[in-house]
């Protein structure tokens, strides 16, 4: 994975500043009066004057025939072909600072990875008990809700001394998947890297075949020690138990041995097959070009509407569907209340930012029906406040939003170098994988954290697993957008902060939100560790750290 530091080349059209350069003076109102203020001429030196501008023309029409760097075609056309986008990229001259500041990464505070483990847990034997008992897990969702539920089972199972079997995909009938693990992750490097932690087998021995697994249920929230009374019974009784429909019922805040068995699991044992890792670093290659670039996780599927109690905005047909199918199935509904009034998610920060609210400052009022829209006068790009330019490559992973290409053509529109995993493939590379979400989530994951900067539009489980990871292995710029606040910044503004204020106020309002350890852990998310493994699985550079 290629780091690119603070020296790292942006690019901008050098015709870009030549235009600024050369900008006529007649618009100003006393064009003579600024001359002679700019030059002191004087009435008697009027030929030399003359012949200053004569020489400044000559130059002018020069740099017009002749310019240093032409506008490359590429923003003209869609992005098809990797090879078409990119091939032109040794025109762009660096003199942006504006995209410097994108790619400056946080400062990590010298953490690295660091897995410590007690002399009690490292001296506790694992085989002891396992020969007889069983752990079998069903994970559903989508692929990092399996992998979240993954990472817990491995640590119930070392809470039990239970023998853990491979866990079993739950084919979802929204995406039809029926990969299994061993599909999409490696079993080998699975089993290996936790040997001294977990017992596994790829299935359930002959012998025990004929015995019908206990179902267990959990509740939520659920502490080491609740695990131990309500499962460890059941477990001596029947020998074999089955745990499905769990996810996130583990609590986040484990012992610090548990904790870092989480994070083992995480970021070292559930590896993708190597297949799989090496297409996403092809993809991730073709993306970069040797070049930086930033990725965009745009969480814009009717089920995410849907989920959030919001409104997409592209027209009452749109937010039609939207609240039918949430009157439809009310229990998808996700968030602190059902109770709550489109408009007042919005306001809270509960919904997710769109193609237009990410590039332009365009924020939205809900009512029952459909959205209206408060536009600022002044345009400008939220992506550009964080040092985003024109030239700036941007990946953007997700699935077919509602709206198809109309919910993204803001996007478009401002950074034509906006592409994904579809257009990077050659041929078809990936038309066999199109009914294989998990393998599809799985390439995106990896294009997201081989970049150098990762945006979410919206939480959820792959955005705090991108995150994690991106920490974990280094401190990777992560930029977790405010929505509240940029919400009540646009609110109350009525126009009276020019385009350069408002970059300031979300800069200043995102100084701590660029992927830099969190250390004092303020809410209840910052516990879970695969989110921000800092410092429970992490040691500043002054502690021995231990490698696995």
């Amino acid at each position: 994975m290629k780091n690119h530091n603070s020296n790292k080349v942006s690019y901008i059209l050098v015709a870009d500043k030549i235009s600024i350069l050369f900008k006529p003076l007649q618009k100003l109102t006393n064009s003579s009066m600024i001359l002679n203020m700019l030059f002191r001429v004087r009435p008697q030196k009027s030929g030399y004057f003359l012949l200053f501008l004569e020489i400044c023309t000559s130059f002018s029409v020069f740099m017009i025939s002749y310019p240093i760097v032409s506008c490359i075609s590429d923003h003209k056309h869609p992005l098809i072909h990797i090879n078409r986008i990119f091939n032109q990229r040794d025109t762009f001259i660096n003199l942006s600072t504006t995209t410097e500041e994108l790619w400056k990464q946080p400062d990590g505070l010298g953490y690295r990875p660091c897995l410590n483990f007690s002399q009690n847990y490292a001296s506790s034997n694992i085989s002891s008990g396992i020969k007889n008992r069983f752990l079998m897990v069903v994970v559903s969702g989508g692929l990092n809700q399996q992998k979240n539920q993954i990472i817990d089972d491995a640590v119930i199972a070392r809470i039990l001394q239970a023998t853990l079997i491979v866990p079993i995909f739950h084919v979802n009938a929204v995406w039809g998947d029926e990969s299994e693990f061993s599909d999409i992750f490696d079993e080998r490097n699975f089993k290996e890297t936790l040997k001294e932690d977990v017992h596994i087998l790829s299935s359930l021995p002959s012998t025990y075949i004929s015995k019908r697994p206990v179902r267990a249920p959990i509740p939520s929230n659920v502490s080491e020690d609740m695990v131990r009374t309500l499962l460890t019974k059941e477990l001596n009784k029947h020998t074999v138990l089955l745990l499905r429909r769990f996810d996130s019922k583990l609590s986040k805040i484990l012992g610090p041995d548990l904790q870092k068995l989480r994070c083992k699991v995480a970021f070292h044992a559930l590896k993708f097959k190597p297949w799989i890792e090496n297409f996403g670093k092809k993809l991730a290659m073709r993306m970069s070009g040797g070049h930086p670039y930033m990725t965009l996780h745009f969480r814009l599927e009717k089920d995410v509407w849907v989920r959030t109690g919001c409104l997409p905005g592209l027209g009452k047909d749109a937010d039609q569907m939207v609240i039918s199918e949430r009157m439809s199935h009310p229990e998808l509904l996700t968030g602190r209340s059902n109770n709550i009034t489109f408009r007042e998610r919005y306001m809270a920060g509960l919904c997710p930012l769109d193609a237009a609210e990410t590039t332009r400052y365009v924020f939205r009022f809900h009512d029952l029906n459909h959205a209206h829209i408060c536009t600022l006068s002044g345009y400008n790009s939220l992506l550009k406040a964080f040092g985003a330019s024109s030239n700036t490559r941007i990946y953007w992973a997700g699935g077919t939003p509602i709206g198809g290409e109309k919910a993204l053509a803001p996007i478009r529109k401002q950074f034509p170098h906006f592409t994904n995993k579809w257009a990077l493939a050659d041929g078809d590379e990936l038309q066999h994988f199109r009914n294989k979400s998990s393998i599809l989530i799985a390439l995106d994951y990896i294009v997201c954290i081989n970049s150098d900067v990762f945006m979410a539009n919206h939480g959820g489980d792959m955005a705090r697993t991108i995150q994690g990871h991106r920490a974990y292995f280094g401190h990777k710029k992560y930029i977790t957008p405010n929505k509240k606040k940029l919400v009540r910044l646009f609110m109350n503004n009525n126009n009276q902060m020019n385009e350069k204020e408002i970059d300031d106020r979300i800069k200043k309002m995102h100084i701590d939100s660029m992927g830099s350890p969190v250390l004092i852990k303020t809410s209840k998310s910052h516990m879970d560790v695969t989110a921000y493994p800092a410092p429970a699985c992490m040691c500043s550079s002054s502690i021995t750290q231990t490698s696995i």
